[in-house]
């Protein structure tokens, strides 16, 4: 997943927790029991009082500027959470990319299975999973490698950068080819003697 993809996602669970918070904060309020317990500053909303009642809704009804208005925003908040929906089942650069030969393209999938490999028969890693994202001008490489117990983490990834990374660059050129490589051991389990 992208950053940006992250981040979007991030801010909108952070405000419809906010505008929850706040419904349920004011909703709360409301409550006789819990309205005589609350700080003198918090806002206590009368008893069966409502946040727009029908005289106020006609009130706004009468501008010429509210039910358009009303409506350019829903349609805008509808198309926003569209785009939203959509933007998760993007792949980023599942199809094949260009080369510099007219006609020639490079599926990313096969690249990324040709990475995965390589990186496999590396001395030191135990298990490989490479993944291409990003768009077809530039690609990033998640790499996650689990190393065996005896392997040096620094050579391993120099070995990476200097050999599986190095034939990706060459192949993808003249597309950088960024990385982001993460190193671990697998974990074994504790046996007990009974």
């Amino acid at each position: 997943m992208s950053r940006l993809r992250n981040g979007t996602n991030r801010a909108a669970l952070a405000g419809a927790g906010l505008v929850l918070l706040a419904g349920g904060g004011l909703l709360m309020a409301a409550a006789p029991g819990v309205r005589r317990r609350l700080p003198s500053w918090w806002p206590r909303p009368g008893h069966g009082t409502v946040l727009l009642d029908r005289a106020g809704a006609a009130r706004l009804r009468e501008n010429g500027w509210w039910t358009p208005a009303v409506i350019a925003a829903l349609a805008v908040a509808a198309l926003l959470l569209l785009w939203w929906v959509i933007a998760q089942f993007r792949s980023g650069a599942r199809g094949p990319v260009p080369l510099t030969r007219p006609g020639v393209t490079l599926r990313t999938r096969a690249l990324a299975a040709a990475m995965t490999g390589r990186a496999a028969q590396l001395p030191g890693v135990h298990l490989a999973h490479i993944a291409l994202h990003g768009r077809p001008h530039r690609l990033t490489a998640r790499a996650t490698l689990l190393l065996t117990q005896d392997a040096e983490p620094a050579a391993v990834l120099r070995r990476v950068a200097t050999d599986t990374l190095a034939q990706a660059r060459t192949s993808a050129a003249p597309r950088p080819v960024a990385a982001d490589v993460r190193l671990g051991i697998p974990a074994h389990r504790t046996r007990r003697a009974t």
